[in-house]
């Protein structure tokens, strides 16, 4: 299933107003943008790194769990860009790790929509549904990692 259908299957089952994949790379420690809703404001291959909270980091890509974020001040806490999230109508946000067959971390499902959409039978969904992006974000990062074996 590609990432475009993985977004189809998040709005129809959960409901999503922006929608991210992120393609984990720890060699450089940073989330790579594979997938996004709105490719003006979040464009396609940028990458995240200082900006990310550490406390984040460490709970959807160490320790593999999701996180939610409820409400507008919750998404300020962890995200640098909040500004321009709230400008796009979003203050509720789940993030779910997709994790590979081996059992590591590929990368994080980005789910945000309007404050108090989102509640724990939505993070559950999304966690099930994170499942879909597996192959895909797999090949990405694969092709990522032979880039930059090849530089």
């Amino acid at each position: 299933m590609n990432l475009s259908a993985v977004e189809e299957a998040v709005r129809r089952e959960i409901g999503v107003r922006l929608f991210t994949v992120l393609a984990w790379l720890p060699g450089r420690r940073v989330l790579h943008r594979a997938h996004t809703s709105h490719p003006d404001q979040y464009p396609i291959g940028g990458e995240k790194s200082v900006e990310v909270a550490a406390d984040w980091l460490d709970r959807c890509i160490n320790r593999r769990q999701p996180f939610f974020g409820p409400d507008a001040e919750s998404v300020r806490q962890v995200f640098a860009d909040h500004a321009l999230i709230a400008e796009l109508g979003c203050g509720s946000v789940i993030n779910v790790p997709v994790i590979g067959a081996d059992g590591a971390t590929l990368g994080t499902l980005a789910l945000l929509d309007a404050e108090h959409a989102y509640g724990p039978a939505q993070v559950e969904r999304a966690v099930e549904l994170a499942a879909l992006a597996a192959p895909a974000l797999a090949e990405l990062v694969q092709r990522l990692d032979d880039n930059k074996e090849d530089s």
